[in-house]
């Protein structure tokens, strides 16, 4: 450290060479006033360090004095690649004494995994994918560069998990991760993500947590750059078209503030042409998404230490893990969220064709939910194929059947909160199966599975609390997913394993061993532990155990109810999709989704412009809390749900404009009737004493 830098070509303080290589080693950087040039993979794959400053500290978060130190006890050991002093990396097999430097490895095809604890094997403990015996030899396509590859089990050569004929260069897939990034690095074939990024991490595939370089390239595509015109809204009140434009008129176009891409005419939006503030339906929803969870992160944070200063049992990410850097692109998620639940609607209104117009009738007490659909559901007559109605027998007026879709809505809302908070799951809000004996005994797991596939197909919500651990385990197996600390829902077994994880000295984990003797004895996790680093597979074992492999009989009846109606082959074959309602709750309902959400239809002597102005006016009120109602309870007098099932409702909803006195929810059409009125307040006077009154004896017969 204490030789000056060569400012035309310095070598890194961990390898000694002087390649810039970014491709292979990762930035080199100078940092003259430390005296200091590094690698970035260099200092990444080191194992005597890790991150323990905030991002703008040091070299991304590894502070200098850490880097000098890990210098000082790197310069003790011999490469066994090179045989010069300075390896920094160790081989995390057991047992195994080889050190080297970062581009000594990569050489002798080594194996560096960039996810979680960035571990690295040599070339004789480093992983290998498997090929089936049986499976043909030969030659075929790089389906990246084209070029032939030899379908052999080598270090150059990767064959995709998800694709039996997709074959890769090592080089050509490195490129391709780097220029992709986390969020469009796929299976060049069949686009799967999941499956294929988790096997290339495996096999040392650098995928760096960034958009796509075509994506952050400034200007690139200048040449399609020009001024948006086009009216987005649904119902385009313009009779000379969507891309008619009249400034300083109420056509004049206004586009979205936040994207530019979408746009709407002033009229079409009940816009004043002083009003700047217009977001598309898309924007609104990734502001509301995202401010929700920089709340419940703030909140996390906040009550992450308790009262006692004690620590509460939150995982840590992985200390030597690259954090995200503030241009990470989290809304490129939240705007494909929305896509994908379009997609899962579809897919799902294809599974419901298997429905036929024969009704099956269950008998629901809404104080006993649980016991009254199990034993609809175990009635010998039951079908998932039939048409279901839904009778609730502890209304007050006791005689009166109501099979209308709003009832069969009502009952699948309370069977999933009540499937939520039953003993069959554990956890907070993102939950995993339980291990529930008498629940094995009685089949439940199974009930549970097809009462979920059920309710997405006939038209109810969707569970939305999956952990996506539980929803892994149900699309790709159990014995391809592996489970994190936040998944182990018993305090005490969190405790021990955090304490085994972060025990930093051979003598401090023996001792702790020792002490959960029992619990590692009954998970079968007992081992003779030799040296420090035998922890982390330790920790993987517990958690393996206790996450997966003792609910391995709960997930497979599980996963037999999902099969019901095909759900569980169609969650197989797109993840994503499903992954978006089964995991996440729906989004929280807004008053442009709302107005998208209706068709209007009016006959042609009605004002058909200010009839709408005063509707979409009541929405934006509704929505700025200037309203005795709800967003919510506007959805529920039409259509007799709370939020829009995945799989959309049946018939669209429509609004109509008629000479009526009040609002009408006609459930049967789903359709709002509204009134015509001369002013906007005579409008909003008629809504919420409908709406209010109607719910509320509503709430009052069904006893909801």
């Amino acid at each position: 450290m204490s030789k000056n830098i060569d400012i035309q070509n310095p070598f890194c303080v961990l390898c000694g060479r002087t390649d810039d290589c970014p491709e292979k080693y990762g930035a080199k950087r100078t940092y003259v006033e430390y005296n200091l040039t590094v690698h970035y993979y260099c200092l990444l794959m080191s194992s005597g360090i890790w991150q323990r400053g905030e991002e703008d500290e040091g070299v991304d978060g590894f502070l200098i004095m850490d880097i000098r130190k890990e210098v000082n006890r790197a310069a003790k050991l011999k490469c066994n690649i090179c045989k010069k002093k300075g390896a920094s990396i160790g081989c995390v097999a057991p047992k195994c004494k080889r050190s080297y430097h970062f581009p000594c490895g990569i050489q002798k095809e080594c194996i560096f995994q960039f996810m979680e604890d960035f571990r690295s094997y040599c070339w004789e403990h480093k992983p290998v994918q498997k090929f089936p015996d049986k499976e043909s030899r030969g030659t075929s396509q790089c389906t990246i560069c084209l070029d032939l590859v030899e379908q052999l089990p080598m270090y150059t050569v990767l064959k995709s998990p998800c694709c039996k004929n997709a074959w890769f260069h090592r080089e050509c897939l490195q490129y391709q991760a780097l220029s992709a990034g986390i969020f469009f690095f796929r299976c060049t074939v069949c686009n799967n993500k999941d499956n294929f990024q988790k096997e290339m991490l495996r096999m040392g595939i650098h995928i760096p947590e960034k958009d796509a370089s075509w994506e952050l390239e400034e200007n690139a595509y200048q040449d399609l750059l020009q001024c948006y015109q086009h009216c987005d809204i649904k119902r385009c009140l313009c009779k000379e078209g969507r891309d008619y434009n009249e400034p300083d008129s109420k056509w004049e176009i206004k586009r979205c503030q936040c994207c530019g891409s979408r746009g709407t005419h002033l009229a079409c939006s009940s816009m004043k042409s002083w009003e700047q503030n217009w977001e598309c339906v898309e924007c609104r929803s990734i502001f509301a998404k995202s401010e929700n969870y920089r709340k419940r992160k703030t909140h996390s944070l906040a009550t992450s230490e308790k009262a006692d200063g004690t620590t509460c049992l939150l995982e840590e990410p992985s200390p030597k893990c690259p954090r995200q850097s503030p241009g990470s692109p989290r809304t490129f998620l939240l705007q494909h969220l929305r896509k994908q639940r379009i997609e899962v609607s579809n897919i799902l209104k294809e599974l419901k064709l298997q429905v036929n117009t024969k009704s099956t009738r269950l008998n629901i007490n809404a104080e006993n939910i649980w016991n009254s659909a199990l034993k609809g559901f175990r009635q010998r007559h039951f079908s998932p194929t039939n048409t279901i109605e839904i009778k609730f027998t502890n209304c007050k007026n006791r005689s009166k059947t109501d099979t209308s879709a709003a009832s069969k809505h009502h009952f699948f809302q309370l069977l999933m909160l009540q499937l939520q908070n039953s003993s069959l799951f554990e956890g907070s809000s993102a939950k995993n199966l339980s291990l529930d004996f008498q629940a094995i005994r009685e089949n439940l797991y199974f009930e549970a599975g097809k009462m979920i596939a059920v309710s997405l197909v006939h038209g109810g919500p969707s569970p939305g609390f999956f952990s996506k651990t539980l929803f892994n385990c149900l699309v790709y197996g159990p014995e391809n997913v592996k489970p994190a600390l936040e998944d182990v829902a018993d305090v005490d077994v969190a405790q021990t394993i955090k304490m085994i994880k972060h025990a930093n000295n051979l003598s401090s984990l023996q001792s702790t061993i020792h002490d959960c003797y029992e619990l590692l004895a009954a998970a079968g996790c007992l081992r003779p532990i030799t040296a420090l680093c035998d922890k982390n597979m330790l920790v993987n074992d517990i958690l393996i155990h206790h996450v997966i492999k003792r609910i391995i009989s709960p997930l497979e009846s599980f996963r037999q109810g999902l099969k019901t109606l095909g759900v569980l082959e169609k969650m197989q074959m797109h993840p994503d999709a499903f992954s978006s309602i089964l995991c996440h709750k729906p989004e929280r309902l807004s008053a442009e989704t709302l107005c998208d959400l209706f068709t209007i239809h009016s006959s042609s002597e009605v004002n058909k412009v200010e009839s709408v102005d005063f509707w979409m006016g009541y929405l934006q009120d509704v929505e700025r809390g200037e309203s005795a109602v709800t967003l919510e309870d506007i959805l529920l007098f039409v259509t007799g749900s709370f939020s829009i099932p995945p799989i959309g409702f049946d018939p669209e909803p429509t609004i109509k404009f008629l000479h009526i006195v009040y609002p009408v929810g006609n459930r049967l059409l789903n359709c709002l009737e509204l009134p015509i009125t001369q002013t906007y307040e005579q409008f909003k006077d008629k809504m919420e004493f409908t709406i209010r009154n109607t719910l509320r004896v509503e709430r009052e017969y069904f006893c909801y």
